[in-house]
């Protein structure tokens, strides 16, 4: 299962910063689709926490973001139009910034991406 997520309303911090991402919910990985004034990689590692989601970098285990409440066990869920807080911190040194995360898009299907940072086997 694939995740669209949309990271926003970081406006008492970063006006208008936002994040489109992709999370893979069988592999536990995350790829960045678009953004503006919200520094993340371009891809990382995904963990779950107490119901929680853990967005994490390619190569480091420390959180940049924490999606509350987005718990990628859960057998029935996640669903279009979930929302929740989104705690970021992905520039290191930083403050923590507060915003939401919505679910735009739930795709079920099981389909191999054909160019892209998950992308398997020799064009990737």
């Amino acid at each position: 299962m694939r995740l669209t997520v949309h990271l926003d309303a970081f406006d008492c911090t970063r006006p208008m910063a936002f994040a489109i991402l992709w999370l893979d919910k069988d592999t536990r990985q995350w790829s960045r689709k678009g953004h503006h004034g919200l520094d993340l990689p371009e891809w990382g590692t995904l963990q779950v926490d107490g119901g929680n989601t853990l967005m994490c970098g390619p190569r480091d285990a420390t959180p940049l973001c924490v999606l509350e409440g987005l718990d990628l066990k859960d057998r029935s869920g996640p669903f279009e139009g979930e929302t929740g807080r989104a705690q970021c911190c992905a520039e290191r040194g930083r403050l923590l910034m507060t915003g939401h995360w919505h679910v735009q898009c739930v795709d079920n299907e099981q389909a191999q991406p054909e160019h892209g940072l998950f992308a398997a086997g020799e064009e990737a």
